[in-house]
Parts: C-alpha cells; sequence; structure tokens
C-alpha cells in the first residue's frame, strides 16, 4: 500500500511585475519546483502591489524596478511607509544595466536582487533564493523577536533594579530609624538596670540591716525563754504554758525573718551553693527526727517509705534540708486531724524523685496554679494556720538552683502531692573490706574534771545579750570562767593577757569589726591557737561565709538554741585541746 503524497509547504509570493512574459515565466519556474508551493498574487503596477502588500503580507515580494508608475525604490519606501517597516521580504529584479540600482534597494530595505539576464537563467536560481531569502527574513525576524525579548527583560530588569532600590532606600531609613530608637532604648534599658541594681543593693543593705536588727532583740527574747524554760526551779504549769506561747511565737518570727531573708538573697542572685553528693538516708532521717514532734500532737501519722539506703542526690545539704523541712511542715499544717503524710522516694538512671502526700482538704486546680507566687496565701490570711507565703516560693527557686524541678498533684478532698525531682549522684566504689554505716554514732559525752577551769572570752556590747550568755554560763558551765569585753580593743587586750580557751565574737562592735579583731587575734602568736566562735546578728548568707573564710571556728547566728550553742563551745575546746598536744608534739621532735 502506497503512503499518501506529503503535503508541500506553501510560500505567497507577490509578483510586481508589468511584462506578462516575465510574469508567466516566474509562474513556471516557482511551479516546477518539488518541495514548495508557491501560491501567486500578480500586480502590473507599483501602487497595486502595494495594496495587495498591505491586504496579503505575502512571505515574499518579486519586484520589478522598472513599473509603469513607480520605480522600485519608491515602491520600497512606499512599503515601509505603509507597514511601518519593511515586514515582508523584497527580492529586486532588475536589469544588467541596473546593478548600482539593486545595491541602493538593498539599503532602502530590499532583502536580495536577481538580475534578469536575456537567456533567463535567473528562473533557475528563482526558488532556491526566496527560500534562502525566507530563511535569512525568519533568522532576523526571530533575532529581532530575541533582541526585543532581551530588551524588554532589560527594561523589566531596570524596573526591578529601580524598584528594589527604593524599597532598600526605605528599608534603610527604617533600619537608621530603628538603630536610633535601639540607641535610646539601650540607654533606657542602661539606665534602668543602673538604678534596679542601685534599689537592688538598696534592699539587699535594708533587709541585711534589718534582719540584724530584729534578730538583736528576738535572741535576747528567746534565750532568757530557754534559760527559764531549764531553770531551776522549775517553771509551774502556767509558767511553762506561757513560757511555750513566748517560744512558739519566737521561732516561729526567726522562721519568718529566715524565709524573707532567703527570698532577698534568691531574688539577688547571690545565693551560694555546693551541690555534692548527699546520702538521701541521712538527711531523710534528720528531717524525720525533727518533723514527727510536729505531727504527734495532731495525731498526724507520718509514714516514710523504705528506700535503696544508697542513693544519693547531687545537692547542697543544708538546702535539700531546708526544702524537705518546708514541704513536710506544710503537709502537717494544712492537713486534717489525725490525718496521714506519706514520703516516697523513687529512682531512675537520672534522677531521684522524692514525693510528699498528705491527707488534707486539697486545692483546687485555679488555686493550684498560684501555690508558687509570693505572698499568696490562697485565700487563707484570715486562716488560723499561720504563714507569709514565702515558703513555696523559696523552695521552689531552692530546688532549681539545685538543678531539679518541682510540682504538684492536688484533688479538693482527698489531699495534696507535691513532687520535686534532682539529679541522681554517684559515689567510687568502697576498698574491700571497708564498709559504710547508715547511721553515725554520736561521740561520747564529755566528762569535765572539776577543778579545771576554762575560760570563755565574750567580746559584745549588746547589754542584753552579754546577760544571756553570762547566765547562761552561770547556770549551765561550772567549768568555764566568762570574761566581758564590750568593744574590739579591750577584748584584744583580755585575750592577750589571760590567753583564753575560746573566744565568742560579735561582729558589729562599737569601735573595730569583728573579723578585724579576729585577724589581729590570728596574727599573734601568744593568741593564734585560740579558735574563735562568731555569734552574730549578721545572718546573710555572705556574711556568714565572709567570716568563715576569714577565720572563724564556727559562726552561730542569733537567736540561737541553747543546746547548739554548748556544743559548739565543746567542739572549741576540743579543738584548742587537739591543736595544743599537735603543737607541744612538733616542738618535743624539734628538741
Amino acid at each position: 500500500m502506497t503512503k499518501p503524497p506529503m503535503a508541500k509547504t506553501q510560500i505567497r509570493v507577490l509578483i510586481v511585475e508589468d511584462d506578462l512574459v516575465d510574469r508567466m515565466a516566474c509562474r513556471r519556474a516557482l511551479a516546477q519546483n518539488p518541495d514548495y508551493e508557491f501560491v501567486l498574487s500578480e500586480a502590473e503596477t507599483g501602487r497595486e502591489g502595494l495594496q495587495l502588500a498591505l491586504a496579503q503580507k505575502p512571505d515574499c515580494v518579486l519586484l520589478d524596478y522598472r513599473l509603469p508608475d513607480l520605480n522600485g525604490l519608491e515602491f520600497l519606501t512606499g512599503l515601509r511607509d505603509d507597514l511601518g517597516e519593511t515586514l515582508v521580504p523584497v527580492m529586486m529584479l532588475t536589469g544588467a544595466d541596473n546593478a548600482s540600482v539593486a545595491a541602493e534597494a538593498m539599503k532602502r530595505g530590499a532583502q536580495d536582487y536577481l538580475v534578469k539576464d536575456v537567456n533567463r537563467q535567473y528562473l533557475e536560481l528563482l526558488p532556491s533564493v526566496i527560500q534562502r531569502v525566507l530563511r535569512e527574513r525568519r533568522t532576523l525576524m526571530e533575532k529581532k523577536q530575541v533582541e526585543a525579548e532581551l530588551q524588554q527583560h532589560r527594561l523589566h530588569l531596570e524596573e526591578l533594579v529601580a524598584k528594589r532600590t527604593d524599597e532598600l532606600a526605605e528599608a534603610n531609613k527604617h533600619l537608621r530609624q530603628d538603630i536610633v530608637e535601639r540607641e535610646r532604648v539601650q540607654t533606657e534599658l542602661t539606665h534602668a538596670k543602673a538604678e534596679a541594681e542601685k534599689a537592688n543593693l538598696a534592699k539587699s543593705n535594708f533587709i541585711a540591716r534589718m534582719s540584724h536588727e530584729l534578730r538583736t532583740p528576738l535572741n535576747a527574747i528567746l534565750g532568757f525563754a530557754q534559760l527559764i524554760e531549764t531553770g531551776s526551779p522549775a517553771p509551774t504549769p502556767t509558767q511553762k504554758s506561757r513560757l511555750n506561747e513566748i517560744l512558739q511565737g519566737g521561732w516561729y518570727l526567726l522562721d519568718l525573718i529566715n524565709e524573707i531573708l532567703d527570698l532577698a538573697v534568691i531574688e539577688s542572685g547571690k545565693l551560694s551553693l555546693s551541690l555534692v553528693p548527699v546520702p538521701l538516708i541521712e538527711v531523710m532521717r534528720e528531717c524525720q527526727a525533727m518533723i514527727e514532734t510536729q505531727a504527734q500532737p495532731r495525731g498526724i501519722t507520718m509514714n516514710f517509705l523504705p528506700f535503696d539506703a544508697t542513693w544519693l542526690v547531687s545537692a547542697d545539704r543544708t538546702r535539700l534540708k531546708q526544702v524537705l523541712i518546708n514541704l513536710l511542715t506544710n503537709a502537717i499544717k494544712y492537713n486534717r486531724e489525725e490525718g496521714t503524710v506519706e514520703v516516697k522516694c523513687t529512682c531512675t538512671p537520672e534522677r531521684i524523685r522524692i514525693s510528699i502526700k498528705d491527707s488534707g482538704v486539697g486545692l483546687p486546680a485555679e488555686l493550684q496554679q498560684q501555690l508558687f507566687q509570693p505572698f499568696n496565701r490562697l485565700g487563707q490570711e484570715g486562716g488560723s494556720v499561720e504563714g507569709t507565703g514565702i515558703g513555696l516560693v523559696v523552695t521552689k527557686q531552692l530546688v532549681e538552683l539545685m538543678g531539679g524541678k518541682i510540682g504538684v498533684k492536688s484533688i479538693v478532698g482527698a489531699g495534696s502531692e507535691f513532687r520535686f525531682e534532682l539529679n541522681r549522684d554517684f559515689a567510687p566504689q568502697l576498698a574491700a573490706g571497708e564498709s559504710k554505716s547508715e547511721e553515725i554514732t554520736p561521740p561520747p559525752p564529755k566528762i569535765h574534771d572539776g577543778m579545771q577551769q576554762h575560760t570563755l572570752l565574750y567580746f559584745e556590747d549588746n547589754p542584753a545579750n552579754l546577760l544571756l550568755v553570762q547566765e547562761l554560763i552561770e547556770e549551765n558551765r561550772p567549768d568555764m570562767c566568762l570574761l566581758i569585753a564590750d568593744n574590739g580593743k579591750l577584748g584584744i587586750e583580755l585575750a592577750r593577757t589571760y590567753l583564753p580557751d575560746v573566744i565568742l565574737m560579735d561582729i558589729n562592735l562599737p569601735d573595730i569589726n569583728g573579723i578585724e579583731a579576729m585577724e589581729i587575734l590570728l596574727k599573734d602568736p601568744l593568741t593564734a591557737h585560740i579558735p574563735v566562735v562568731a555569734l552574730s546578728a549578721n545572718a546573710m548568707p555572705d556574711n556568714v561565709l565572709k567570716g568563715m573564710e576569714a577565720g572563724f571556728f564556727r559562726y552561730i547566728c542569733k537567736p540561737f538554741v541553747l543546746n547548739e550553742f554548748m556544743s559548739v563551745i565543746d567542739e572549741a575546746l576540743e579543738f584548742r585541746k587537739s591543736r595544743l598536744a599537735s603543737t607541744n608534739n612538733t616542738a618535743g621532735i624539734g628538741g
């Protein structure tokens, strides 16, 4: 089966020629082309040709130079005037003697030209020349189109660049304004920071000063109340009841002072913690011993669930104990009569969780969100339970400073459960044959020789505190002689003269600072061996740290518990004894 012949590509040609014979010759030459189908239109005059060119817009125009009305050059001019640009390619047909005219025609827009020879051989070239002209014209048009597109892109790019330049100029304007505004804000922030630091320093100084001023009279109140309570003759039941009220109120007031002090120190960023591996079992037993006496009067059962005695927690031991005591105290205070408190410890490879669950009334969700707000007592201001709303705030911040987190779960009518987590720590393995005791055996009681007298020198200018320590020593330490100095210089002279066994040092003396007085004594070979115990109402943590770094043997904050005070005195006496023995042994070896 034969395939149908392929359709030829049509080329529309306008022949502008006044010679019929030449037109017919062109027609025959184009009709014989095997590759293209030439569709012809004919015009005998130039004006007719212009009309047809404008109407048909042929693919090519074959233009004779000599026409009855126009010559070829005038035709090209008219074609350009009508179309705006010679979009239709024109091929000039000229005589042999008109080569210069053909060249001029090329300048005016003709695409090519052929010279009419006598033998009409130009007709053989006519189809191929038309094809070449069309290809060149097509290439030219494509080039112009590309150039037009490039020009359009260039214009568009210039518009974009101009627009972007305007945007950048506007952005730079706003940036300059922002910089000016930022500098203004920075200046205000710097000023505000300076003011805040100044205010914070003033607040810290005020709190430290007020703490000292409150502790000094409170020390006398609690000290003498303890002396009366333990004195001879014993107080009557009525007196004992009244003393209990004084002591309870005094210790509660001291708790409030300590809570406010802790909060102020934490907020100032000056709280110093020492995170070490702490045996959880030891701290828990200490807290249990302290807290159970609070639970007994209300019949509250304390249930400390067992846990692995080897667990260590990374914490500051004192602050961990403070967190536990605060949460346990709250669990008792806000519990019901004959209620329960359950303490549970759980462990993961990284963390240790401690939960304290009570059987109190519980809290609704909206109040749980306010638990850790300073001075917010959740509407209990008029209730029977005393408090400031500071304890939980301090507890939360202490837990977070130790790298932990704290939370609460509470159900109305069923009680509350406070949970906090701290990082777990690990101690090095004990060597073979070593063992670790879970309990510390208390040292045996000290036995004093009735004939031996120890000398205690007390630097103090406050008459009430002087009287308190004087009566405390007279009633409880017959083995001790008390020397008193109401200023630093007198105390230094007494220390050099009598060489006391222990020195008690107040910090705020009327002439020189207690730390300065201690440093003078430590530099003197006569008194350097004497342990100096600070006894001061300067109870800020940085005060204690500064004192211990300066060289105090111990630092007792006013108010103090009498038994703890006596224990420190005994420790200082034992320390002096061991130091003297060491010095004597060294001297003997040298001799």
